[in-house]
């Protein structure tokens, strides 16, 4: 693993994600190493050749950058999603505490936010995500099945420990949501993973493969060494769009029936 300290020349940028007016990434590349993310186009801006999951820059000036931003601004309007192409709570977070220190300054103004990982880390931050007026915490869930796991998102926690984090988060009165994405096919029990978290979240989230960053080689090794029958099948139904039109269907199927609220299912 290639760690490096930098210094950033912004923290809080322009968002043009659904629900989100600002992102902010603590950290550039991500150790988690998930095979499809599609954030892996992000080493092109960074100047790394390593592969995706194999370096980690650390932004150690995230914290003055964003008091200076709040600052300078005159609107505090709209929710900042916390994570949006690396996990602000990877295992680096642990040393660096980068985010929580960015959520102190955040909650000394109240700036609206919503945060997006894989990790239970999260829930050492409850004591600081109560005092907002406005926040929302998601964990990210692709499978149930812990085996299939290792191999897609090598470097995260499991996926009990997720399901235990967003279930303690949520029995401290702070909105959660579960991400389901992306949908993997023939991997990707929707029905299963409602299941196991219907009863501590508000929110359910949903978003199909996307191969449009430069991971589907890396999707595809993953297929060819595992499933090698499934490749021809996965590669024909990541095209369809009948194929999602399916997915969605049952998204909002179970989500009705588990009486959840479903925010969207996103498509690339």
């Amino acid at each position: 693993m290639i760690i490096k300290e930098i210094k950033s020349k912004s923290i809080l940028t322009k968002s043009k994600l659904p629900a989100s007016a600002y992102c902010i990434n603590p950290y550039s590349g991500c150790a988690h190493a998930c095979i499809y993310c599609y954030a892996c186009f992000m080493r092109r801006f960074s100047g790394h050749t390593e592969p995706w999951g194999r370096y980690v820059d650390i932004k150690i000036n995230a914290n003055e950058l964003m008091q200076n931003r709040l600052n300078s601004m005159r609107n505090l309007s709209g929710t900042a999603l916390i994570g949006s192409v690396t996990d602000a709570y990877q295992p680096l977070e642990k040393k660096y505490k980068l985010t929580r220190q960015l959520l102190k300054t955040l909650q000394s103004v109240d700036f609206p936010i919503s945060i997006l990982t894989k990790s239970d880390l999260v829930v050492r931050d409850i004591d600081i995500l109560k005092n907002f007026s406005d926040c929302s915490v998601g964990l990210t869930i692709t499978t149930m099945d812990d085996k299939i796991r290792k191999r897609l998102e090598p470097g995260a926690v499991s996926i009990k420990r997720r399901v235990e984090a967003l279930k303690k988060i949520y029995e401290n009165g702070i909105k959660t949501y579960v991400f389901i994405g992306p949908v993997f096919p023939e991997f990707t029990d929707i029905k299963s993973i409602l299941n196991n978290v219907k009863d501590f979240t508000h929110e359910v989230w949903g978003e199909s493969l996307n191969i449009k960053g430069g991971n589907w080689s890396n999707i595809s090794n993953f297929l060819l060494q595992y499933y090698p029958h499934l490749l021809s099948d996965f590669k024909t139904k990541i095209k369809d769009q009948t194929y999602w039109d399916g997915v969605e269907d049952t998204f909002n199927n179970l989500c009705k029936n588990f009486n959840l609220h479903f925010v969207g299912f996103f498509r690339h």
